[in-house]
């Protein structure tokens, strides 16, 4: 299963500060019922096919700009394993075994 990590920035906003319009673009996939996860400098996305996740992107990325942001740039990070199957938490407590926690 292919995981996206997407961060959408807005460039030229009145403020320094961009969370309210993070918070738009992940209530994209709040609606689309997506599993995700927000992070500090980002949020991770698992939701079935990698098309599907091209589509939510770019609604995440259009959203910023329905928002009157005359530019913005996207970051997304693909992992799409066939080996096995691979989920946010998988991915997640395999590091932490690692670490021995």
């Amino acid at each position: 299963m292919p995981i996206m990590e997407i961060s959408v920035i807005p460039v030229g906003t009145k403020s320094t500060s961009i969370s309210k319009y993070v918070a738009k673009s992940d209530l994209v996939l709040k609606k689309a019922r997506a599993k995700s996860q927000v992070t500090a400098m980002g949020t991770i996305v698992e939701s079935g096919s990698l098309d599907k996740l091209f589509k939510l992107a770019e609604k995440m990325h259009k959203t910023a700009f329905n928002s009157g942001v005359k530019r913005v740039v996207t970051s997304i990070t693909i992992d799409d394993r066939k080996d096995k199957k691979a989920t946010i938490e998988s991915k997640v407590e395999s590091v932490r075994k690692r670490l021995g926690l």
